[in-house]
Formats: C-alpha cells, structure tokens, sequence
C-alpha cells in the first residue's frame, strides 16, 4: 500500500468512521503534493465558488485537476457554470469532461437538458422532477 493510499485510507476513516484525527491537514497534504482527487475532494470541503484565478478556490482546484487529466474537475466546473445560469460554460466543460473519458458527461452533453433535478438548479429557476430512473 502506498504511502497516498494510507493516506485517504486514514481521511475516509476519519471523515466516514468518526476515527481520531483531523482530515484537512492530510486533504491538503494530499492535494499540494499534486493528487487530483484529492485537489476536487478540498474544493468541495471548501465551499462555494470562486474563480478559477484563485488557485485556492472551489473552481481553482477544480481546474488544476482539470489541467491534469481528471474528468471529474471539469464535471465540477460546469456544475458551477451551470448553477450560475451559464449554459454555453456548462456545455463547454460537459465537452472537456467528455473529452477526458468521463462517460456520464458525454451522455449529458449528447442529452444537453436545460433544467436539472438538482436543488441549487431551483434557485435560478431550472429545476425539474426526478424522472423514474433516477429514484433510488
């Protein structure tokens, strides 16, 4: 087991299990010596936007993970283009996401839907019912 494997082995016991410890320090540990998942994991422990500008924002970490080859920070990236009502930015990081081998982007990018199920899509007024397929 390598030493980063150890280390999310000891976050996800910490944050999942209530083990003893404190997890930011090992997120940004592992974040600063340049894993991916773990650069998208802190901007999601971080909170709400930014720019991706600030190297140290939720959309900064984003597309630093993006920059090295993770789908899942430019799947991150238009989320946030499309809860701020940029649909030309959602389609474009849907694209790059797609791009990269994320399968559930390019299926959403071929679908392309204006209003999505999710909660924040509420706020600015693109929310939709969750279709049968979707409930658990």
């Amino acid at each position: 087991m390598s030493k980063a494997d150890r280390l999310w082995a000891r976050y996800w016991g910490i944050r999942d299990s209530n083990r003893i410890g404190h997890r930011m320090p090992i997120l940004w540990h592992l974040a600063l010596s340049g894993d991916t998942d773990a650069m998208v994991e802190l901007g999601n422990e971080l909170g709400e936007g930014g720019r991706i500008a600030n190297r140290f924002s939720q959309s900064g970490l984003a597309y630093a993970a993006y920059r090295r080859g993770n789908p899942v920070g430019a799947q991150h990236l238009a989320m946030d283009a499309f809860n701020q009502n940029d649909l030309r930015g959602y389609r474009h990081w849907l694209n790059k996401a797609a791009r990269l081998g994320d399968h559930d982007a390019g299926r959403e990018l071929r679908r392309f839907e204006v209003r999505l199920a999710h909660g924040n899509a509420a706020l600015i007024h693109r929310k939709r019912p969750l279709r049968k397929s979707e409930i658990l």
